[in-house]
């Protein structure tokens, strides 16, 4: 038999296979909201994407290169992007007084506009979620910050910003913790996306 998880028959024998599939099909949930949301607004799933990155990320974040790490594209489709946005008048570039360059990426009004318009792409998603039991949900949480940690500790992922990643984070013997924090986290504490994180 052919072990490929897209393989159904080979699925009902390995579990894993299964959860692959099903993260597949999340992952196309997720292009197809994104792709709905961008339509009404006339702008590209990864201009929509960077807009959203900017508004709610550090300045020094909002930049081509990490840009292109963040999303796993290259530099020259972040730029093409960010040529579309600059000339639609959503962003500012804010040029670095030591280098005439480079340049950090500001929302303008209108980029914060569609913003506000777009941010609600994922919630249809997000209610059937939170209409899970809790106790299922902390489990699932679990296994998906655990898992993002992997594919960025085996190269995969590019970017992540988790505590399992942070030079902040420590184990007190099967605790997390949190230095900067100066607390243990609960399972529920650990962020997949950390406005202090700094890699280890």
């Amino acid at each position: 038999m052919d072990n490929s998880v897209f393989n159904p028959n080979y699925q009902q024998q390995d579990l894993s296979s299964k959860i692959v599939a099903g993260l597949e099909r999340v992952s196309e949930v997720f292009k197809i909201l994104l792709w709905e949301k961008a339509k009404l607004v006339g702008l590209s799933p990864i201009q929509i994407q960077i807009l959203l990155f900017i508004a709610y990320h550090k300045t020094e974040l909002c930049n081509v290169s990490h840009l292109a790490k963040e999303f796993n594209v290259t530099k020259p489709t972040i730029s093409d992007a960010i040529k579309v946005l600059d000339k639609k008048q959503m962003i500012i570039k804010d040029y670095s007084l030591a280098d005439s360059r480079r340049y950090s990426i500001l929302l303008s009004q209108l980029g914060t506009d569609i913003v506000s318009k777009t941010n609600d792409f994922a919630n249809p998603l997000k209610s059937l979620i939170g209409n899970i039991d809790q106790t299922e949900l902390d489990s699932v949480f679990k296994t998906l910050s655990e898992l993002i940690y992997k594919l960025n500790s085996t190269g995969i992922l590019s970017v992540q910003r988790t505590c399992f990643g942070c030079k902040f984070h420590t184990k007190h013997g099967t605790k997390d913790y949190c230095n900067l924090l100066e607390k243990d986290l609960l399972k529920n504490d650990i962020r997949l996306d950390c406005p202090e994180y700094e890699e280890k």
